[in-house]
């Protein structure tokens, strides 16, 4: 048995290395192309936001996955089956990642996972083992999730372009409108990050002092300071940047400096971001992405690591989890090990893909997909449909190029992202079926 867990941890390391290749760049994509950080920077700040949100966080999603995503009691007498599915679910999982990965294709590993157990259940248990209505919900997430994020990031950009971007004095108007950009964005995020993040805090008043306090007390205080703060700091750099430029009104650059106007275009990728407006915006993005690495790690780390888990369990107990169980330390570090030297070696063809492939983004275009993103998946959340991040950036892109220029959008790429959209579970499946069936007629 010590055998098979050495082997089994190796899967689960091999998925999370996938994982980070693939899905890490819905959090750092478009922060790349928008030249808002550096791939080098990018890698760096995803890396330790992606470990330090799988370590301390990730336990709560990989139990859920380790007991809830199949019918636990369905394998109660025979745990080696289920250990088997499991194994042949890292498999098909880390086989289809890698596929999509060399392509440069972002697709969901939530996907591949349910597409995973149902290949596996279907030939361990038969086709009634399929939670069919589960299946019908993710499509109708691959339908509408893109759609919805397109349509928020559209409205987004469109509201910035107008009032900000398009005006004469752009700083000027930014200027206003900062407080109420640094309420939407710790607004968006505090909902998916504070509440975990705050949790310890909050559960450490309540045990000092006695006082039953609210839940949503510690994070809501937390976040009207941080976008306090957040506005004095961006209204200083603003500052700054009228000290550089004594005669904001003028669209005419001073020809002693070489830095352009506030009103001057952006240029090319060589010289990225002389902007002011859109490097205030390239730190408000790098702080959304920072806040969607963080929670990505926290959430799809599961993905990799919870059959590891599940299988660690039957090791210790010799039956198969049926309810909570407690993830080990070690497990939830293999995880995020994975998920970093993945991002680190082969995340450059996915991120290429998100942030350049699709449109050409600035900071302003980029932060709007991100925050369209988020919204996205937190609508989604509060409604309990399962949709994918991946699926969810990818229509924020595509909604900006609608608004800036259709021709703009680059429709090639996009037809090889949906097809792989479309085939992950049943390829994925697929693949689990025929690796659970070929160790079934090896080893029982």
């Amino acid at each position: 048995m010590l055998i098979t867990l050495l082997f089994v941890a190796l899967l689960a390391f091999y998925v999370a290395w996938n994982l980070g290749a693939n899905d890490v760049a819905n959090a750092m994509g478009t922060s790349v192309g928008s030249k808002a950080v550096t791939l080098k920077q990018a890698l760096i700040i995803a890396g330790v936001l992606e470990f330090t949100g799988a370590v301390l966080f990730g336990h709560e999603v990989t139990e859920t996955l380790a007991t809830k995503i199949a019918n636990p009691a369905l394998f109660a007498a025979t745990p080696q089956i289920f250990v088997t599915g499991m194994v042949a679910v890292l498999i098909s999982c880390g086989v289809w990642l890698q596929i999509a990965t060399s392509r440069g294709l972002p697709v969901s590993s939530s996907h591949a996972v349910v597409g995973a157990i149902a290949g596996f259940s279907w030939v361990a248990l038969g086709v009634g083992a399929i939670d069919w209505s589960s299946i019908g919900l993710i499509t109708i997430g691959w339908i509408l999730t893109p759609l919805i994020s397109g349509a928020i990031a559209a409205l987004f950009y469109s509201q910035i372009k107008h009032w900000i971007l398009d005006q004469p004095n752009q700083v000027v108007q930014l200027q206003e409108w900062i407080p109420w950009l640094s309420t939407l964005l710790l607004g968006v995020f505090g909902v998916i990050v504070l509440p975990s993040l705050t949790e310890p805090l909050t559960n450490f008043v309540i045990e000092q002092t006695g006082f039953n306090i609210p839940a949503y007390d510690i994070p809501l205080l937390t976040g009207a300071v941080a976008a306090v703060g957040l506005t004095i700091i961006s209204w200083r750099q603003l500052q700054e940047t009228e000290e550089v430029f004594p005669n904001p009104q003028s669209p005419v650059p001073n020809p002693q400096s070489p830095i352009p106007s506030p009103q001057s275009p952006i240029p090319s990728p060589q010289s990225p971001i002389p902007n002011p407006v859109e490097k205030l915006f390239a730190r408000f993005q790098l702080l959304s992405a920072c806040f969607v690495a963080f929670a990505h790690g926290s959430n799809d780390v599961g993905n990799a690591i919870a059959p590891l888990a599940a299988i660690v369990y039957i090791n210790r107990t010799g039956s198969v989890p049926t309810d909570g169980i407690t993830i080990p330390l070690w497990i939830l570090i293999l995880g995020g090990a994975g998920i970093v030297g993945g991002l680190a070696v082969w995340g450059k063809k996915v991120i290429a893909t998100i942030g350049e492939n699709i449109i050409a983004l600035q900071p302003s275009s980029g932060f709007c997909a991100e925050l369209a993103t988020a919204t996205t998946i937190l609508i989604a959340s509060r409604l309990g449909l399962p949709v994918s991040t991946s699926h969810a950036l990818v229509g924020g892109v595509v909604g900006i190029g609608l608004v800036q220029n259709l021709n703009s959008i680059k429709f090639q790429t996009l037809k090889g992202i949906a097809a792989a959209w479309l085939i992950t579970i049943p390829v994925s499946a697929a693949l689990s079926a025929a690796i659970f069936s070929i160790a079934r007629i090896l080893f029982f």
